[in-house]
């Protein structure tokens, strides 16, 4: 009997003391799984850029574990072409636009002839961006956004600052 006891009691305090990971954080209230609020953020951004597969070819996953908080990549896309893309349109003299904001930044460049330049809408860059993190949730990328330059099409690449 002592023996069963000692192993009852053994088993109940392993189990028990055994950590509990991110997502098993129960609220005692409503007995459901409490989910970090940095996912509800990630998604309703997603949700509200409409993604167009086509609008975005070769997309590569360069860093899946680079961490990129999801505020500076979206003001880093938004901080292109000297920030002129957040009025609405980015129309750049050079080949190249950098946006730069705490953990992310964007480099974008036309693919074009030596002299093309850099013509993109913030419609268009946005679904570009969207479309690239359908195929890459998370971490570091490269694509190339179809027409978004004055003749032809404009690569892009986001890495993850330190």
């Amino acid at each position: 009997m002592l023996r069963t006891t000692i192993l009852f009691l053994s088993f109940l305090t392993l189990s028990l003391a055994a950590p509990t990971k991110w997502y098993e954080k129960y609220s005692l209230v409503t007995n459901r799984v409490i989910v970090p609020h940095s996912y509800y953020e990630i998604l309703k951004t997603r949700i509200s850029i409409p993604a167009n597969p086509k609008a975005v070819r070769d997309v590569v996953c360069l860093d899946r574990r680079a961490h990129i908080v999801s505020h500076d990549e979206l003001a880093a896309e938004l901080s292109i072409c000297s920030g002129q893309i957040a009025q609405g349109k980015c129309r750049e003299n050079g080949k190249e636009s950098v946006g730069r904001v705490g953990t992310a930044m964007f480099t974008v460049r036309s693919m074009g002839s030596s002299d093309s330049k850099i013509n993109l809408t913030k419609q268009r860059w946005e679904g570009c961006v969207a479309a690239a993190r359908g195929q890459c949730p998370t971490g570091s990328l490269s694509g190339i956004c179809v027409g978004g330059g004055i003749e032809g099409d404009v690569g892009f690449t986001l890495v993850a600052m330190r």
